[in-house]
């Protein structure tokens, strides 16, 4: 008995097979081979064909199939790339590409809605600006291309048309209302009055159903296509970072996830709805929120961390692997000796205000500092730019208890994640999932099959534990308090 676990990325799409009784991945498979395309007529676009994401998908279920009985598949969970757009004719074909999150075409559509709508309804109902969100997508097609947006008879997120193609069913969750800046926090409903402003007529919503729970059912159509059973029920559906939370079993107030790829995200839950007046973070609902405990994920992203570690290796220790660059950078003592590094080297997102700062390196004594010393104050500068950030959170009401991350990228450093564990004086869980996994845990938990999150995660097991270590908290404590003065001056 399996459940079927779909992630739609930027780059690929990755299907997984869970064996719903052990909790063991039995199989996967990621297409397309290399990375697929993005669009781009434009300077700040970037769109996909929505198609090229169902092809994908269904390549990627045929070779499992050809090694594993995908009949006996009994849920379907899906994870996708967040705040893109899909826009449907009455067929429900794609009237044009998807417009996906990384386009930055309606930043002014959005800068121009909170002039208009007003900073303090924004932030007391969005709590954020309109921002580059899916909602100002779309109303930057209704204002620039008005002969395709009178065709469009629907809009979805990219894990909507996923669904759709699976069921027949056009269908959405008020989590990805939220994800599309489409939710009223204040009012606890759809955002009508910013669809009203931008001008989106109310039968061009998808129908909602729960984030988790059955939402459709695959037709006939994905049978006689793929072998999954008809009738088989789609029961979870989140964008990539709620889902990369509840992969790692972020669920309650007080935990986050954390990645540390080339860029870093934090994304921690609360139940205080609160908005950042400098609009550095974005507010979702949480996959697991309801009216009687509320579920809030306050997602910030963080550029300059492995981005920042990889120029480390490329340009300061080009001979020695990754594992020999974590080994030498833990001879040099916390603190670094008072140097100190600023990652902020391919931009600062929304932390900073987007201001494209650059990377900076302050203190270095040419005579004491040697490349451990460099190398250990790039991976605690890329940790203090994470603790920045859960401080932010922490201002929102965060009560953080615990991080959860996978046992990768930066997360391989004992001193990048020794250095976060003591200044937020918080235990770091790692853990061995991904997000396709993830999909498919919810996938099942929506059908049933477990009876509660904690029986769906009952077998994922914490890989390793990261505690504070008290001999580094003076020493890093000073050194985070010099790198946050140069930040200052920077700013």
């Amino acid at each position: 008995m399996y459940s079927l676990g779909i992630d739609v990325g930027t780059s690929s799409v990755k299907v997984s097979l869970l064996d719903i009784e052990t909790g063991i991945c039995v199989a996967s498979a990621t297409n397309p081979k290399v990375e697929a395309p993005i669009k781009a007529a434009c300077k700040g676009w970037a769109e996909q064909d929505p198609d090229s994401w169902w092809t994908y998908l269904c390549d990627g279920v045929r070779e499992i199939a050809a090694e594993h009985p995908v009949n006996e598949v009994k849920s379907i969970g899906i994870t996708y790339q967040m705040h893109g757009l899909v826009c449907v004719d009455k067929e429900c074909r794609p009237v044009r590409d998807a417009i996906i999150w990384c386009d930055s075409r309606a930043i002014e559509t959005g800068a121009k809605a909170l002039e208009e709508i007003g900073y303090d309804r924004c932030m007391s109902h969005l709590l954020n600006s309109p921002g580059n969100f899916t909602a100002s997508k779309l109303a930057w097609v209704r204002q620039n291309e008005p002969e395709l947006y009178s065709k469009i008879y629907k809009f979805m997120l990219p894990g909507d048309y996923m669904a759709y193609k699976f069921s027949g069913e056009v269908t959405t969750t008020e989590t990805g209302l939220s994800e599309g800046i489409l939710w009223d926090f204040a009012e606890g409903c759809r955002a009508d009055f910013l669809a009203d402003h931008y001008g989106i007529e109310k039968e061009k919503f998808a129908t909602v159903v729960p984030s988790i729970g059955v939402q459709c059912r695959t037709d006939a159509a994905t049978q006689a296509l793929l072998g999954i059973p008809e009738g088989t029920p789609i029961c979870y559906r989140a964008g990539d970072q709620p889902n990369n939370a509840f992969s790692l079993n972020v669920l309650n107030p007080g935990e986050i996830a954390a990645t540390g790829g080339t860029s870093g995200v934090v994304y921690g839950v609360t139940d205080v709805p609160k908005a950042d007046p400098q609009s550095r973070v974005n507010t979702f609902l949480h996959v697991n929120n309801t009216a009687k405990d509320p579920r809030l994920g306050v997602l910030l992203c963080i550029n300059g961390t492995g981005i920042m570690n990889s120029w480390m290796h490329r340009n300061v220790s080009r001979d020695l692997s990754y594992p020999e660059m974590n080994a030498l950078a833990a001879t040099a003592p916390a603190g670094s000796d008072g140097l100190s590094i600023i990652p902020f080297g391919n931009g600062a997102e929304r932390v900073l205000g987007n201001r494209a700062m650059g990377s900076r390196i302050a203190g270095l004594d040419l005579v004491r500092h040697s490349t451990a010393h460099m190398l250990r104050a790039a991976q605690e500068g890329i940790a203090f730019s994470f603790m920045y950030g859960i401080e932010i959170m922490q201002n929102l009401g965060l009560d953080l208890r615990v991080i959860r991350a996978g046992k990768a990228n930066m997360f391989l450093s004992p001193v990048f994640r020794t250095t976060l564990a003591t200044l937020s004086g918080s235990s770091i869980e790692l853990l061995n999932t991904d997000g396709s996994l993830g999909a498919a845990r919810g996938g099942a938990l929506g059908a049933g099959y477990y009876a509660c999150a904690k029986d769906a995660f009952a077998d994922l097991t914490v890989e390793e534990t990261v505690t504070p270590e008290a001999s580094w908290k003076a020493p890093l404590e000073d050194a985070y308090a010099l790198w946050k003065a140069e930040l200052e001056k920077a700013l």
